[in-house]
């Protein structure tokens, strides 16, 4: 029987290494040649056992107390419980006002199908301008919210406001616990997730804007990323079973779909993945047909989102479904060549240049043929800010002024560091770089590499889902060291990779092989400063806000439209549900406009022209904030009448620029004095320490 089978065992080597064409048969035949595995002893199951139930465990009960904390926290910041309805509302600013009113109408609506129907043709929002918030605004979230709260019946147990924090508080948990999951899959131990949601929340001015903005898209979305993330990254390990394969992938299919549903800008970051992913099947790094299945459900949940967004177009035009056809075409004229020899190497350089010339070139037919709305003013705000193009336009210089459009301070840096976190980052991403150039250098040359990576191996760089997180999280920090407001993706991202790479033996014996050390234990000290806040009393205070909203609710006709600050404009359509001018969103082209013509009430122009500005847009009322046109900025032409003045030419703001003159004061002090021809126009009907109310005259009266 030994002497027989030799040779077939032999014979099964031999035609594996000549059926290149069939690979559905070699992998049958490597797995029939695999020896079965020794049952493990029952003590050791057992402890495998046990291991995964502690940190499962430990997982579910940092994100459990992780939303809590966040809870206890905004009630002391906040004193929410102690609010009235109004002063709880006023809390929710700028756009995430917005966003909560939609709950609130959907609330109101007598059935679901109306509210519905209301959002998608509203024209009880901005004066003359109809829109379909749901598609604009991205209203999923608030579409399920509001059928969650009435069909749990939980209208007869806790207010609406209640609910919907609840509900964001409940995915920042998830979105911890999926951080958790990946660092603790990637490490091997579940100490790295309780190492990664310690530094997520001592950074978390960093990590998440969940304590400034509720509602924001990005607090909904981002839980069902990292749930991506950490489905991926169980995919693409090598020792994964069947059946955990199949579990990831459909967990990464629902929380893709879902993630691109919950927010407008999703396909662009998982346009970043996907070049991450196409990266990382350059390498060659054994995990091609799995990256390609990945590829399948980015075009799977493109279409089924662009059908249920009501044909967003956006969807279509997008640089993630151009770059997968792309990969998905240069496989298909791939061919089958000898790993390591010249020409397989010349096959890799041209496949690269296919897929990125094919990229571009279906971008640019799908935007010819496919009609979509154009981000025009994002284009130009990148020509701006990258020093392409130079603009004295309102617009674009208040965007290029918001702090989370700059560069990150130095503060940025400086939290990082003081925490540990920016430290441990740096050293665990260069040993991984440089393990990953070692092994894509092997395989460039033809050598060999175990299948199996082992821990005596100090080979970190030789795993795939390694080498993705190292791609990946280097176009994110590229990208957060241009806009701060992006660190927000980054920074999560880096806790858990820090965590990771302290607490994973096989990376220090990556570094120890380096050095020629032999097996050492790395000791993790870390005592880092938690929850002190919750031992500070804070308070929300803003009565003249109140006041304001509990004005216009007494005294303004239901049918009056107003007009003031994007901002404020938010806050008003909330708290009152009375229409406004403009909106706080940056999106549209046309609201942008908006925002900019009525600003002008902080400009140098004459009372006829803001009149005719206002009575445009059927404005009733104006209202006058005071902390804007007597703002003292700490940024050097980045106050709002600083913007003003030099989109209208009033002051030179460049050598060669001619000084256009401006006979008349700023509107917004001189229509506080109450003289002819101010009060011919406006006339104030309320006011405090902060606001200024005018009515908007329809019959011009001239006295002196």
């Amino acid at each position: 029987m030994a002497e027989e089978e030799g040779p077939t065992v032999e014979l099964r080597q031999r035609r594996k290494l000549k059926s290149s064409e069939n690979k559905e048969s070699a992998k049958e035949e490597k797995i029939r040649d695999t020896p079965m595995p020794e049952r493990a002893p029952k003590h050791v199951l057992f402890q495998r056992f046990a291991k995964i139930f502690i940190g499962c465990l430990a997982a579910v009960t940092s994100g459990m107390m992780y939303a809590l904390y966040l809870s206890a926290y905004h009630e002391r910041k906040f004193w929410f419980s102690n609010r009235q309805e109004l002063e709880r509302e006023i809390t929710f600013q700028g756009d995430s006002a917005i966003y909560y009113s939609y709950y609130k109408d959907m609330l109101k609506a007598p059935s679901f199908e109306r509210g519905v129907y209301e959002l998608t043709h509203n024209n009880k929002t901005v004066s003359l301008k109809t829109i379909n918030a749901v598609q604009q605004m991205s209203l999923y979230p608030e579409l399920i919210a509001s059928v969650l709260y009435q069909a749990t019946g939980s209208n007869e147990i806790i207010e609406p406001v209640y609910f919907y924090i609840g509900i964001v508080f409940g995915l920042q948990g998830i979105y911890v616990t999926a951080l958790f999951v990946t660092s603790w899959l990637m490490s091997g131990t579940w100490l790295a997730g309780m190492l990664t949601v310690a530094w997520f929340i001592i950074n978390r001015v960093d990590t998440t804007r969940i304590e400034y903005s509720i509602p924001l898209r990005e607090n909904w979305a981002l839980p069902y990323f990292a749930c991506q993330i950490a489905a991926l990254t169980g995919y693409l390990k090598s020792n994964l079973n069947t059946y955990g394969e199949r579990f990831c992938y459909l967990l990464m299919s629902a929380s893709t779909y879902t993630f691109m549903m919950m927010w407008e800008y999703s396909h662009y970051l998982l346009f970043l993945q996907a070049i991450s992913l196409f990266l990382l099947d350059s390498f060659s790094l054994e995990q091609s047909e799995k990256v390609h299945e990945v590829y399948k459900i980015y075009i799977f949940s493109l279409f089924l989102g662009y059908l249920l967004q009501f044909e967003n177009s956006a969807l279509l035009v997008s640089p993630l479904l151009s770059l997968v056809v792309a990969l998905m075409l240069a496989k298909c004229l791939q061919l089958n060549v000898k790993k390591g020899t010249f020409i397989a190497k010349i096959m890799k350089v041209i496949n690269f240049y296919l897929v990125c010339t094919l990229t571009v070139t279906l971008n640019i037919i799908m935007k010819m043929f496919v009609p979509h709305k154009e981000n025009g003013h994002m284009l130009k705000f990148l020509e701006v800010k990258f020093g392409l193009n130079m603009t004295k336009n309102f617009t674009m210089n208040w965007l290029l002024c918001q702090e989370s459009l700059q560069a990150p301070s130095q503060d940025f840096f400086l939290r990082l560091t003081q925490s540990s976190l920016l430290p441990f980052y740096v050293l665990v991403l260069i040993i991984c770089f440089l393990s990953m150039m070692q092994v894509i250098f092997r395989r460039i040359n033809g050598k060999s590499l175990k299948e199996t990576i082992t821990l005596e191996d100090g080979r970190i760089g030789g795993r795939p889902e390694i080498i993705y997180h190292v791609i990946h999280t280097i176009l994110l920090g590229s990208l957060a060291m241009v806009i701060e407001g992006l660190k927000y993706l980054w920074t999560p991202y880096v806790c858990m990779l820090a965590a990771f790479g302290v607490c994973s033996p096989e990376l220090w014996m990556t570094l120890f092989k380096w050095l020629r050390l032999r097996t050492v234990h790395p000791v993790l000290l870390f005592f880092p400063r938690l929850m002190t806040e919750l031992m500070e009393l804070q308070e929300f205070y803003d009565p003249d806000t109140v006041e304001l909203m509990t004005w216009i609710k007494r005294q303004a006709p239901v049918a009056a439209v107003f007009a003031g600050s994007p901002q404020l404009m938010g806050a008003i359509k909330l708290c009152t549900g009375w229409m406004v001018t403009s909106l706080p969103l940056y999106s549209d082209d046309d609201l942008l406009k908006r925002n900019e013509n009525i600003y002008q009430i902080y400009s140098k122009r004459s009372a006829e022209d803001i009149y005719k500005i206002l009575t445009s847009y059927k404005a009733n009322y104006l209202i006058v904030e005071d902390a804007i046109c007597n703002e003292v900025g700490t940024m050097r032409g980045c106050r709002v009448k600083d913007l003003l003045d030099i989109a209208n030419g009033h002051v030179v703001c460049e050598e060669g620029d001619k000084l256009t003159y401006s006979k008349y004061g700023r509107f917004c002090h001189e229509v506080k004095i109450n003289y002819s021809p101010y009060v011919n126009y406006f006339t104030r009907v309320y006011w405090n320490r902060s606001y200024f109310v005018y009515k908007i005259n329809t019959v011009i009266s001239f006295q002196s």
